[in-house]
């Protein structure tokens, strides 16, 4: 069935922070909304590329030799293969676009922060 999708709804149906759920699949891609909050850690995807795009709060995405800062209406490529980290001072919700079955921590397993894959809200 074809139906819109409700951001507002869709951030509304959870509160843990850095477990992202998928929203929407298209060609082998996910629609992922998260809430973050905090430091994520430094990890990288080898072969694939990340999109990330502010709905509320401020977000930053962290390199090692720069720091991007976002706002709501503003997103970011990720090129695979780079190093970096996600952080937010104050709890943000954030869409990721990548594609399917991306562990959310990359190339490193942590306890914490790495979630399941294909949870869908």
């Amino acid at each position: 069935m074809i139906e819109k999708i409700n951001l507002t709804d869709k951030f509304s149906r959870f509160d843990e922070r850095w477990r992202p759920k998928v929203i929407a699949a298209l060609n082998g891609q996910e629609i992922k909304a998260v809430k973050v909050q905090g430091v994520f850690p430094w990890h990288r995807h080898e072969r694939e590329d990340e999109f990330f795009l502010v709905w509320k709060g401020r977000f930053r995405v962290e390199f090692r030799d720069r720091t991007v800062e976002l706002e709501p209406g503003e997103g970011l490529v990720v090129p695979r293969g780079v190093e970096h980290r996600t952080a937010a001072d104050e709890e943000a919700e954030v869409l990721i676009f990548e594609p399917q079955a991306v562990r959310n921590t990359g190339n490193v397993m942590d306890e914490t922060f790495t979630a399941p894959s294909g949870v869908s809200i």
